[in-house]
């Protein structure tokens, strides 16, 4: 997998140098695989919407970046993933150009569509008035070993998982924002289909992620279900939930470790309404500015601890006292209220209430 430190200034001169490499921009190899040449936008446009209409795999050029300077229609850089596309690289990067007038998000499937990535980054992605910065999913979305970095939303920093199938294998979200939830990931209900999202992720990390002004600095989980094992979810920030917010929603943590993330309530993992299970997992060194400095267990919740160690979460570990059994709290720490106000409806859902406004703000009906 491609290094995250990595400079720019490389990036560029491996572009440059492999943007004349003679690889054919059609298809070649095994039946149904297209080569693009580096940095070929058309052509790669070209063979998304060719494998839309038959299937196929997609192929980058390894050490290549393929930067996209302007939408291919609106808030979408490429083609929108309608059949069975799959796209890998090796150290490839596929970006928005960091001076790029519009905004636009990278890939977007629509339901009933399947896109795979594997070996590339995906970065620079920009819709702030929208969800999924770099990836809106409302089919299926297959990510193994992918770095999402460096992308924004309202909702949704790095991927928007409107009621589709998302799978994770060894893949990193890593230092995306969303000015309302899910700094890294949302994942909620399409209210339109009735249908919630499903994510499973193995492997990889949540890493340095932000919701500005709401909830899920690494994951916003919301009317869905979201499985996580042998991740790290590490040095996220949001008003609840820094590393991970729930509301209505199931999450399983499997030999997991949620570590220095920050929020007012819920550093660690904050859930409403909810369930939470966690086996064999370390949630540790997390800070709340007011309580649940590892877990914050509200209304209607229940977290169930299984061979996990929950410690040295400031200023307590589990919040309220009592809530969460097997957690132990120092005897100096807060004790915090029964449950905190939600904030309002429409920020508050990544995928129901939301949904809608995500759709209308990017001028397409809901999916």
């Amino acid at each position: 997998m491609k290094s995250l430190a990595r400079s720019g200034a490389l990036t560029a001169a491996l572009g440059v140098g492999l943007s004349i490499a003679v690889l054919p921009a059609g298809p070649a190899g095994a039946a149904g695989e297209t080569h693009v040449r580096c940095n070929d936008i058309a052509a790669l446009k070209t063979a998304i919407n060719q494998a839309n209409t038959s299937g196929g795999r997609i192929t980058l050029a390894a050490h290549c970046t393929y930067t996209l300077t302007a939408p291919d229609h609106p808030d979408d850089g490429l083609p929108e993933i309608t059949g069975n596309v799959t796209v890998s690289g090796r150290d490839t990067t596929v970006r928005r150009a960091p001076g790029a007038t519009s905004d636009f998000r990278i890939f977007h499937v629509a339901n009933g569509g399947e896109l795979s990535l594997k070996s590339l980054e995906v970065s620079g992605g920009s819709v702030p008035h929208s969800a999924g910065g770099a990836i809106w999913n409302s089919g299926t979305l297959n990510l193994a070993d992918v770095i999402i970095k460096g992308n924004r939303a309202g909702t949704g920093g790095g991927v928007y998982n409107l009621g589709g199938q998302f799978r994770l294998d060894r893949t990193t979200i890593a230092h995306n924002t969303a000015v309302r939830n899910g700094g890294g990931i949302a994942n909620g209900r399409n209210s339109i289909l009735d249908r919630p999202g499903t994510m499973t992720m193995k492997g990889g990390a949540l890493l340095g992620n932000r919701a500005h002004n709401d909830n899920g600095g690494g994951l916003e989980n919301v009317r869905s279900t979201a499985s996580l094992d042998s991740v790290t979810v590490s040095g996220n920030t949001a008003i609840h939930g820094g590393g991970i917010n729930q509301f209505g929603a199931t999450l399983q943590l499997t030999s997991t470790t949620v570590r220095n993330n920050i929020a007012v309530s819920g550093a660690g993992l904050s859930n409403e309404f909810s369930t939470a299970t966690l086996t064999r997992s370390l949630v540790t060194r997390n800070t709340a500015i007011t309580a649940g400095g590892g877990v914050f267990s509200g209304t209607s919740a229940q977290v169930t601890l299984t061979g996990n160690a929950v410690v040295r979460n400031t200023p307590d570990n589990c919040s309220p006292e009592g809530s969460v059994p097997g957690c132990a709290n120092p005897a100096d720490s807060v004790t915090a209220p029964s449950s905190y106000p939600s904030p309002p409806a429409g920020n508050n859902t990544a995928g129901d209430s939301s949904a809608g406004n995500s759709a209308a703000e990017t001028g397409k009906a809901p999916e």
